[in-house]
Formats: C-alpha cells, structure tokens, sequence
C-alpha cells in the first residue's frame, strides 16, 4: 500500500521539527548548563567534552569531527535517509553551540548536573523520535550487538564507563561522579520522550476463567483485548484462549488486583513495550 503524498509529507516536516527542537535543547543543556562548569555525558557527546576539556579545542568541531564515523556507519546499517537526518542534526548543532546566545543559569553542581543531562537527554530523546540522532552511541552499540552477544544497553553501558574512567584519571573523581549523575538524568529523559512517559506494558493472561478476566479489561478498563487461540501442552491436551492486552504502567497493579481476585492462578506475562501505534489502548469515555 502506497503512502498518502500529503501524509508523507506531514510527517517528513513533523520529523524535521522535532529534530530542531531536539538540537536547540541540546545546545541549551551544552551552553546554558554543561559547558561553563567543564561538566561532561557519557556517549559521544561525552567523549567530546572530555575532549575539549583535556585539549581545548572547541566543542562544535569535536562534535563534527567524532560523529563523522558513527554516520557513515548508521549509513551502512540503518539506512541513507537516516544519515542525511543525523548529519543535518549534528551541523546543525555544531552551528547553534557557535551563534546561540545561551548563557549559565546556575552554579550549582547538583543543579547543574541534573538539568545539563535533562535537556540534552531531550534533545537526543526529541532527534531520535524524528528519525535521526545527534549521539552516535546508539549507531555504535548496534553495530556491535550485531556482531556479538552483548545487547545495546551492555555495550552502552561499558562505553560510558570507559569515558567515566577516562574522566576520573585525567580530570578528577569529582568530575567523573557528576558525570555520572548527568549520564543518569539524561538517559531517564531519552527514554521518556522515546518511548512515551506511560510506558506501556503488554500482559499475556491464561487462566480457567478468561471470559471473566476479558470482560473486565474490556468493560471496566476500557482496553481492547486479543483472543489466542492455544493448546495446553502441560499433562492433559486441551484448547485454551489466551488473552493479550496493553496497558499503561499505572494500571498494571489494578489489573493484577484484578486478575487474581478472579483466579488466583491465572498464569500472567509482563512486557515492556518501547511504543504503541493504533488500537483500544487510550481509555475511552462512556457514552
């Protein structure tokens, strides 16, 4: 089926806006919070930092100059179009580190560390939502997951500690600790903004009494619920529906609640769900 021109078209200019907002607020958390204090991330950017602070030379180059391979690589494994976003995002930021007039808002570390991480967390949360990335950490860890069995979130986490370490050596522990507590901030806010501030869950249900449990998620939570169709493989063979629903977080405990006050040994599946599209998922109002 072939996209609708003008839905194509909304949503290339949706992704070119959110990569803009993404690189302002990243510049914003560089210049306004990072930066004046010779804080620094973990990921590329933070490698970056660590750069400018052990050299002096500027930031937007460094930003230029050390992304360059992780774009050709993104090119190679995700695709052309997502290189030209990632390129344009990083000039554009390189750019606006150079013209913004941003200046520091405070002088307090803490503070310091927690919004420099929580902007540019957004800008980098804001970017990969419009199909690019400023951080080429992420191109990284999946070129490396492919080619062994450690997952993204190891391979992150192993180079962020390399650059905290880095940091710890050749500037000081404090340094490296506050970075520390930017790299937190900032990753909480990435997958905030990527995958949704209700973090969804899937939840798999088999149980005697499915009618019940159905009637429940579909009348009193008001969610939408997929009927499997199994067979019990455990000592007598016997068909079995299995249901599957989304909710968000919040609702989780209530529907557990639920769940058990129907059958106590109903067998339940969580599962973290990275984004929705479609669907009964969003309650609806009774009419």
């Amino acid at each position: 089926m072939r996209n609708h021109p003008k839905s194509t078209k909304l949503n290339f200019v949706k992704n070119i806006f959110l990569i803009a907002c993404g690189v302002v607020c990243a510049c914003f958390g560089l210049k306004s919070f990072l930066l004046p204090s010779g804080f620094i991330d973990g990921g590329v950017t933070g490698i970056s930092l660590l750069v400018r602070n052990l050299t002096g030379i500027e930031l937007p180059y460094l930003i230029v100059m050390i992304n360059i391979p992780f774009v050709i690589l993104g090119y190679k494994q995700i695709g052309k179009l997502f290189a030209i976003k990632t390129a344009i995002a990083i000039l554009a930021l390189a750019f606006l580190l150079v013209v913004a007039p941003f200046q520091p808002i405070t002088h307090d570390k803490l503070l310091i560390a927690f919004f420099g991480g929580f902007f540019l967390g957004g800008g980098i949360g804001l970017s990969m939502r419009g199909g690019g990335v400023i951080d080429g950490t992420e191109v990284l860890a999946l070129f490396i997951s492919k080619k062994s069995s450690l997952t993204v979130g190891n391979i992150i986490l192993i180079l962020n500690v390399i650059i905290f370490s880095f940091a710890a050596v050749f500037i000081n522990i404090e340094t490296a600790l506050y970075a520390i507590l930017t790299y937190l901030s900032a990753s909480n806010t990435v997958d905030y903004i990527v995958n949704g501030i209700e973090q969804y869950t899937g939840v798999t249900v088999i149980s005697e009494k499915n009618d019940a449990i159905k009637k429940y998620i579909m009348f009193k939570m008001k969610r939408g619920v997929t009927i499997y169709k199994g067979e019990g493989g455990y000592a007598e063979k016997r068909d079995i529906n299995i249901l599957y629903t989304v909710v968000t977080k919040l609702e989780m405990s209530k529907l557990q609640t639920a769940i058990r006050s129907i059958d106590p040994d109903a067998f339940v599946i969580q599962q973290q769900i990275a984004d929705i599209k479609g669907g009964v998922v969003k309650r609806q109002a009774l009419h």
